[in-house]
């Protein structure tokens, strides 16, 4: 079995991966466990590494267990440094399961369930003018994936992202960029945030932070911190030592093997590739993309699968969306695109 879904972005370095198994294995024998209200060296390695990995100035960092709880404390904190009550997010966005993250997410009133969202929200169509004309005084923030994974690896495009930095700006809102799929090398770049020469407010991490185990993190200037006080923010398992030692070892592979102008170069490849059989077109960025089908991308899924391909799908019925670690190669990508050669278009 090839995978190419990499567990929903989680597996960023694939399974075994040695430097990432020793470091687990290694603070497993050391100290398993204990909360952040203690100071732990491997902490302060790990969020010193993951802050010089974010755009200039996110250099505050807060360690939580999901992407979606990074979100919701994300959503907080731009809550608490504006005193305002309402957040713009984009059509098409998924920001999580969560109440808060829900309330910000594209479609959650089918399955939402609880009674009321906790604030106001607006959701713009993926359209810089629409975007902007949006937010004004009573925003908070505005909060959007630079590519929109669950809609089938929508990039929402440079201007896009721009207009929403200087709509916050004229507003004194925040922006929040939610990289829980696009970071941690994905698109090519650390984070599509730099990627695009976009200076978010508050960013969050996850999927992949820590290689397979449960982690995800709020990377902030120290301005949307302004106030807080300790026990204003916490997480009973986010910075867990052996979480820590994965992260540490994660960011460490990424950045000495290369392996973010690997997501480049093989982007490249699915792209050149790929576009044969059912595929159409190919959108996103990097290792974060959307195979536009002819046909169901349920169908597709369920035919690469018989022939050894694990893939995903999307909320687009025709797209399958691939997710695959970083450590993907070459030779792979070719088999894939025999296979979708030999499936019907």
């Amino acid at each position: 079995m090839v995978d190419f879904y990499g567990g929903h972005a989680v597996a960023l370095l694939g399974y075994g991966h040695p430097r990432l198994t020793a470091a687990i294995e290694r603070q497993t024998r050391e100290l398993l466990f204990q909360s952040n209200a203690v100071p732990m060296a491997v902490r302060e390695r790990a969020a010193s590494a993951l802050a010089a990995l974010a755009p200039e100035g996110l250099s505050q960092v807060l360690f939580v267990n999901s992407g979606a709880e990074a979100n919701e404390n994300a959503l907080r904190l731009a809550f608490r440094a504006t005193g305002r009550s309402k957040v713009v997010a984009v059509e098409g966005a998924f920001h999580g399961r969560t109440a808060a993250a829900a309330a910000v997410t594209w479609g959650a009133e089918r399955w939402y369930a609880f009674p009321r969202r906790p604030f106001d929200v607006v959701f713009a169509p993926r359209d810089a003018a629409a975007l902007a004309a949006a937010v004004d005084d009573a925003t908070a923030a505005v909060i959007l994936e630079p590519v929109q994974g669950v809609a089938g690896a929508v990039p929402l495009g440079r201007d896009l992202l721009a207009a929403a930095r200087a709509a916050t700006e004229r507003v004194g809102a925040l922006l929040v960029l939610d990289e829980v799929q696009t970071g941690m090398g994905r698109t090519g770049a650390p984070f599509a945030a730099r990627l695009h020469g976009i200076a978010p407010d508050l960013l969050t991490v996850g999927k992949g932070l820590a290689g397979g185990l449960p982690a995800a993190a709020v990377a902030a200037r120290p301005e949307a911190l302004a106030g807080l006080a300790p026990g204003d923010l916490g997480t009973t398992f986010g910075g867990g030592p052996v979480v820590m030692a994965a992260v540490e070892a994660v960011i460490g592979a990424l950045v000495e093997e290369g392996l973010m102008a690997r997501a480049q170069v093989l982007s490249g490849l699915v792209r050149r590739r790929c576009q044969v059989g059912p595929v159409t077109a190919i959108q996103g960025e990097g290792l974060l993309l959307g195979l536009c089908t002819t046909r169901p991308a349920a169908a597709i899924q369920r035919e690469l699968l018989a022939r050894g391909f694990l893939v995903g799908t999307s909320a687009d019925p025709h797209v399958v969306r691939l997710l695959p670690p970083l450590v993907l190669r070459a030779a792979e990508v070719e088999a894939l695109a025999i296979a979708l050669e030999e499936i019907p278009a």
